[in-house]
């Protein structure tokens, strides 16, 4: 390669050409070695002692001499950028306002250095121009630059040698394991997580106590990364490979919890992402996969994230699919999972070194110690300097006149510090003072004044010296300032940290691995549909077999409940003689226990089915060809039994037309051999065999079931299976008081003692009316053990059985909403 140089001769001022012959491969690398060298160490990687590249440090640095500190106000962040470029950096201001704006961010560091005001960005889009935003320095940034007067670090020139500028911070916060970093050099990279600062600190004060402490001693203190947007960390290997070697992977994960976002469906809320993975990201992954048919159970996608409530992203799932199910695919196809590459790579002295958290902590820990160092020696030269002087001017205090007098008497300054040195023995400092000290500010000093400070100065110049003679006391003064500085700026662990994808366990716990995946869609097992005395519906778990332990409740009472599974439809029947059909899916499944379902976790009928004003669920029966026969009875004593004909492609259908002013008040389903049992009001009770009422179409009207007396209701209409151990429950009021205001007196009494009679005959009585009492307000017939309950679902005490037929009634404490 031939390189032209032009000479000028200096005698003649000819330009002479000449032409150097150069070797193309060696200019190649000396320059490429130059371009390498420039990004290592001024651009890409941060220093281990303070955690900052070039431009990070020149920023907080040209803030801090800006005075741009926590309590002033914000300016303009173009203005620091100017200020920046000008003065230290000249790469461009767009690198610096990058650099500004990241140092803000909150998902970006876990102790923000810069506090911005206006927009600086989101995960999911950039920041607005400087000439918008504002900035100042975040309080944490104070302690990475506090004592920079102090002379705690070297100053070296900027860029044209006009200015200083710090080569490190003095970084009281151990930033580069605190808040991480991120940087692509040439030939290498770094890629550090963030931690929490408490932790790390801990670390650092065992460190100091202990310099043979072990990486395992520290990894007590410091269990994994916590990273800004908290998260899951799923495995905890591939942390502890990166604190040994400074190379590691991790996987993080969303976290998410399972709701009912409709009464009718559940859905996935999201309120913490991996770090560094916006809303919007996964957003669109999620519909990309729907489109391709790799997320399945999916409906729709919802961000809901606000300034109040923070990152609040829900995914719908469709009726059928199991949520779990549909968490581990989004987890498998979606950014919710993540992985993070550790590279440790930081300058140490000057050059790149892979660091484990030993390492690192070692080399900040030094730095401190450093910097408490030469700290301490500034502050003792400081006041070494200042107690001679006080020394001096105790010594001239004592015959001000005199040194007047010396002073007056000399023809020039320098004669009048000679003198001064002569006469009062004074050093040259000494006597420069004196003469630099205004004649009206000699009158303000008294000797004890000046005695009290010189007593402080000494006790001050021994509390140096001690830290710099002993190095225990030296290690005692940094870890206390480490220990203020974690008390300070600490915050609680964010980050979750589990040793396998499977265990809900933190770290420290093993938990076990899991198994296999859960299937997609909820399976067909069998289950029970319950409806509850106050109005709620739900379902057991899944595999929950249908027992008889299974229909009472430890809240509230199961008035109707009915056997199938979870993927069948069953129907409810409500006081206007209709049939509404209702997925079992949809039900809400209770949790499994080992005592009696608890239905406090149910829905209300009102939110999953639509019933008109007035109108209310009675019971449940199942559907399909198998289902029993339904047996209906109303308020005027019609009773019907319905053929099975629901139709198959139907939501609501009529069971029974009801003359005006009537409604159903009972709904069961109905074998041949059992028994209907009809109560009134005026407390007569009828009972007569099933198979007495033929199934009819859903378009008839039924047939009479009990012969009422003039302005009589029926107020309870059920049926009792053969061979069951039934109980007769009523409960006796005044027909005139408000429902739900008075306990009224309750009756309990073996089924068995009240005789069987014909279909529309009167009955026979099951209650003798008290003083007050001319109704029975509610009444319920079914196996024992009755049980019932309050208008909110309180358990209600019901009085012991009572062999009588038509004995009175024992009063009740509280009023009764349902018996079952």
């Amino acid at each position: 390669m031939a390189r032209r140089r032009d000479q000028r001769d200096p005698e003649t001022s000819d330009v002479a050409e000449t032409i150097v012959d150069i070797d193309v491969a060696a200019e190649m690398e000396g320059s490429f070695l130059q371009y390498a060298y420039s990004v290592i160490y001024a651009r890409a990687l941060p220093d281990a002692r303070d955690g900052l590249k070039p431009v990070q440090r020149r920023i907080l640095y040209q803030m801090a001499e800006m005075g741009l500190r926590p309590d002033r106000p914000y300016v303009k962040s173009a203005r620091v950028t100017g200020e920046v470029m000008g003065k230290l950096h000249p790469h461009g201001d767009q690198a610096i306002y990058d650099a500004l704006v990241r140092m803000a961010q909150p998902f970006a560091l876990r102790l923000p250095l810069v506090d911005g005001h206006g927009n600086f960005g989101s995960l999911d889009d950039g920041p607005a121009a400087p000439r918008y935003t504002e900035a100042r320095l975040a309080p944490a940034a104070m302690a990475m630059v506090g004592g920079l007067d102090e002379n705690v670090v070297d100053l070296v020139p900027n860029y044209d040698n006009k200015l200083t500028q710090p080569e490190v911070l003095p970084a009281a916060i151990p930033n580069l394991l605190v808040n991480g970093a991120a940087g692509i050099a040439v030939g290498m990279a770094t890629n550090m997580a963030p931690h929490n600062l408490v932790e790390v600190v801990a670390a650092a004060r065992h460190l100091v106590a202990h310099p043979d402490a072990t990486l395992e001693d520290l990894m007590r203190f410091v269990p994994g990364p916590d990273l800004p947007t908290g998260g899951k960390i799923v495995g905890l290997e591939g942390v502890r490979d990166a604190y040994r070697a400074g190379r590691g992977t991790f996987r993080t994960r969303a976290t998410a919890r399972i709701e009912n976002v409709t009464p009718k469906r559940k859905g996935i809320v999201v309120t913490e992402l991996p770090y560094m993975v916006g809303p919007e990201r996964v957003i669109e992954k999620i519909k990309e996969g729907v489109q391709a048919k790799r997320l399945q159970g999916i409906s729709a996608v919802i961000d809901l994230t606000d300034r109040q409530h923070g990152l609040r992203l829900v995914v719908e799932v469709k009726s059928g699919f199991n949520p779990d199910a549909v968490l581990e695919q989004l987890y498998k196809h979606t950014p919710m999972e993540d992985s993070f590459g550790i590279n440790n790579v930081a300058l140490v002295d000057g050059q790149p070194r892979t660091l484990g958290l030993r390492e690192l902590l070692v080399v900040w820990v030094e730095h401190r110690l450093a910097v408490v160092r030469r700290r301490s020696q500034y502050r003792l030269d400081r006041r070494r300097e200042r107690l001679h002087l006080v020394e001096g001017l105790l010594i001239a205090i004592v015959d001000i006149d005199e040194v007047i007098q010396v002073i007056r008497t000399s023809d020039t300054a320098d004669v009048a510090r000679e003198r001064l040195m002569g006469v009062f023995d004074l050093s040259q400092a000494q006597a420069e003072y004196i003469l630099e000290l205004r004649l009206r500010r000699l009158t303000r000093f008294s000797t004890l004044e000046l005695e009290r400070e010189a007593d402080e100065l000494r006790e001050e110049i021994a509390e140096l010296e001690s830290i710099l003679g002993d190095d225990a006391r030296l290690r005692t003064v940094v870890s206390d300032e480490m220990a203020e500085v974690a008390q300070v700026y600490g915050t609680p662990r964010r980050t979750i940290l589990l040793e396998h994808a499977g265990g809900a366990g933190v770290v420290g716990e093993k938990a076990a691995p899991r198994s296999a995946a859960a299937s997609l869609e909820i399976a067909d097992v069998p289950c029970l549909a319950l409806l509850s005395g106050t109005g709620l519906l739900a379902r057991t778990a899944d595999d929950v077999a249908p027992t008889r332990e299974g229909r009472r409740s430890a809240h509230d009472v199961v008035i109707a409940a009915v056997a199938t599974t979870t993927r069948s439809d069953i129907g409810a029947v409500t006081s206007q003689g209709r049939v509404l059909r209702i997925g079992v899916v949809d039900l809400p499944a209770l949790p499994p226990t080992d005592g009696p379902p608890s239905l406090s976790g149910g829905v209300p009928v009102s939110e999953l089915l639509p019933l008109e004003r007035g109108e209310r669920v009675v019971g449940l029966t199942a559907l399909g060809p198998d289902a029993p026969t339904l047996a209906l009875g109303t308020a005027s004593g019609v009773v019907k039994r319905v053929a099975k004909d629901a139709p198959p492609n139907r939501d609501a259908w009529e069971a029974i037309s009801l003359k005006d002013g009537d409604e159903v008040v009972g709904a069961v389903p109905v074998d041949d051999d059992d028994e209907l049992v009809l109560i009134s009001s005026d407390a007569q009770l009828l009972r007569f065999a099933a198979s007495a009422v033929r199934p009819q179409g859903r378009a008839a009207g039924g047939m009479a079931g009990i012969k009422l007396s003039a302005g009589a209701t029926v107020v309870f209409a059920g049926v009792v299976r053969a061979g069951t151990d039934a109980l007769v429950v009523t409960v006796a009021g005044a027909s005139d008081a408000l429902p739900g205001t008075q306990a009224g007196s309750a009756k309990v009494s073996p089924f068995e003692v009240f005789p069987a009679k014909g279909r529309a005959t009167g009955g026979v009585r099951a209650q003798r009316f008290l003083r007050g009492e001319d109704a029975l307000i509610l009444a319920w017939v079914g196996a024992a053990p009755a049980r019932a309950c309050g208008s909110a679902g309180q358990a209600v005490e019901l009085p012991a059985v009572d062999q009588r037929r038509d004995g009175s009634g024992t009063s009740l404490s509280a009023p009764v909403h349902a018996v079952g």
